[in-house]
């Protein structure tokens, strides 16, 4: 199973990104999609989660970006707006992934650079 994860890129302060992240491979089914980041010298946090429609927000996001998932296509998007230079990150997506009807894993993708800089 593999994630690849791309869209990111170098923005101003106050524009939008939008990521996307598609799973391959063996796949059973996809449980939950999501996105995380870590920026230089922090841990790595969650962004945006989705699990069937219901979508879930770390607090530093919310209210700017959104994540949604296309099911026939088993990709994740998130939709970033209102961008601050404190989102800068290597953002990372992950999937929960069934790869046989009983038994499934966490995956991660390599990672996508956004960087928030005028």
């Amino acid at each position: 199973v593999q994630l690849q994860a791309c869209g990111g890129g170098l923005v101003r302060p106050g524009g939008s990104l939008r990521l996307s992240c598609a799973v391959s491979g063996s796949i059973f089914g996809i449980r939950t999609m999501g996105w995380y980041r870590q920026a230089p010298g922090k841990q790595r946090e969650l962004v945006a989660h989705i699990n069937g429609s219901t979508a879930s927000y770390g607090d530093p996001v919310k209210g700017r970006f959104t994540i949604s998932r296309d099911n026939a296509k088993n990709t994740v998007y998130l939709e970033m707006n209102s961008l601050k230079p404190e989102d800068t990150a290597v953002y990372y997506c992950n999937a929960w992934v069934l790869t046989r009807v009983d038994y499934g894993q966490d995956f991660w993708g390599k990672g996508t650079q956004v960087t928030v800089s005028s």
